[in-house]
């Protein structure tokens, strides 16, 4: 007899079907830099802090109006002007340790742990931003710290951890000559090779009209704000090369821009691993450029931005969704399940376009009885994200059979 009695009808709810993986958040820059925060009002000043600017009202409100040394303003503008965003920004500029910003140096960039305290500072400080906000940036910028070799390995470093891609800048006045001799050099910042590193050259014009003078801008801040509002527009799995720059005027090189000649400039540049600035006649400034700082030594797919990029959004995507699964008991119901709620998911990617292909399988030769005592499961995740058409070819003949329409 059932365990209370009843004379009517019910409803009982039953759970059943897979659970449904959701997918991490793309569209958020990681910021560092300096702000002018001691004309800010007290409650919004912040040091060694994540901070989460979604507009610009909030921008003004958090790191001030933009000054001449100071990185922050002038990044979020830039970011800003491209439509769309969210900007995590850690502000190293404490006016109680540095008189003025120029006092910064790039130990504070790089940060620490502190001893007593535990508390991070510089670039480790977005280690704790997936406690504070529930996901982690996936682009990281540095503008105009990471014009140095030590910023950018240690922007590396924290890309690697937080499967995010850095986005680093040639010091101003390179020449193109200098920006490709320097991939195989140690003369400025451009000398890694890193599927997580994308190299950015030249320095964008742009108009201040506080000062109304024209200034140069690091490419790398409009280029992430390119990412971050093509992620929401088109998706993650689109590359952000061949798409419009907003808010400049120019380039510091005027550089040669040709789709169909190889010696051209941007092209020499992009066949040396670094992202340009297309600009022809009638095109616009856009972004050009498909490849990490992996390309030329590495050319499988994931030096592809987009690929890598991809890669990293399934892979976190997945790891988040096993957490209702560790510590199940193992046995067939279980493997079936982890198996199929990837695949579902995997499903899912390919109806988006994210995916041509994938699977996920659990592969029995990979999974000995001793290691499955020990807990251990090891499953097989096949994939492969769409690459982007960077080369089209045309083969033309001259065929004279086709004079016989004159005749017929």
């Amino acid at each position: 007899m059932p365990a209370n009695f009843l004379h009517g009808i019910e409803t009982i709810e039953v759970s059943t079907g897979t659970k449904t993986i959701k997918t991490v958040k793309t569209a958020v820059i990681g910021l560092i830099g300096t702000a002018p925060i001691n004309k800010v009002k007290d409650e919004y000043k912040s040091i060694n802090t994540p901070i989460l600017i979604t507009n610009e009202e909030d921008a003004a409100l958090y790191f001030g109006e933009h000054e001449a040394g100071f990185t922050i303003p002038q990044a979020l503008n830039a970011i800003f002007d491209q439509g769309a965003g969210i900007v995590i920004v850690i502000n190293v500029f404490d006016p109680s340790v540095h008189e003025n910003v120029e006092d910064v140096e790039l130990s504070d960039i790089v940060g620490k742990i502190e001893a007593l305290t535990g508390k991070r500072t510089g670039l480790k400080v977005f280690e704790d931003c997936y406690s504070e906000f529930g996901y982690y940036p996936k682009t990281i910028i540095a503008p105009v710290y990471g014009e140095d070799q030590v910023v950018v390995n240690e922007i590396n470093i924290i890309c690697k951890k937080l499967r995010a891609i850095g986005l680093v800048d040639a010091p101003i006045g390179t020449s193109v000559q200098e920006a490709i001799k320097a991939r195989g050099e140690n003369t400025i910042n451009f000398n890694i090779n890193s599927d997580r590193i994308v190299l950015c050259y030249p320095h964008l014009k742009v108009y201040d009209y506080s000062s109304q003078q024209i200034k140069l801008e690091p490419y790398s801040q409009r280029l992430a704000g390119v990412i971050a509002a093509k992620d929401i527009d088109k998706g993650y799995h689109y590359s952000p090369s061949n798409t419009n720059i907003e808010g400049i005027i120019g380039t510091e090189k005027n550089l040669t821009s040709m789709i169909n000649d190889p010696t051209s400039e941007v092209n020499l540049l992009n066949e040396a691993g670094i992202v340009t600035v297309f600009n022809s006649y009638g095109t616009g400034f856009k972004t050009w450029g498909n490849r990490s700082s992996a390309y030329p030594s590495n050319t499988e797919p994931i030096n592809f931005i987009n690929i890598r990029r991809t890669a990293d959004i399934l892979h976190e995507s997945v790891e988040q969704a096993m957490l209702d699964y560790i510590d199940l008991p193992i046995d067939e119901g279980l493997i079936d399940t982890i198996c199929e709620v990837v695949n579902q998911f995997v499903r899912t990617l390919i109806g988006r376009g994210a995916l041509i292909d994938g699977k996920c399988t659990f592969n029995s030769d990979k999974n000995p009885s001793n290691e499955i005592a020990n807990g251990h499961l090891v499953f097989d995740l096949e994939f492969m994200p769409p690459s982007p058409a960077e080369r089209i070819t045309f083969e033309s003949f001259i065929n004279t059979d086709l004079l016989k329409a004159l005749i017929a």
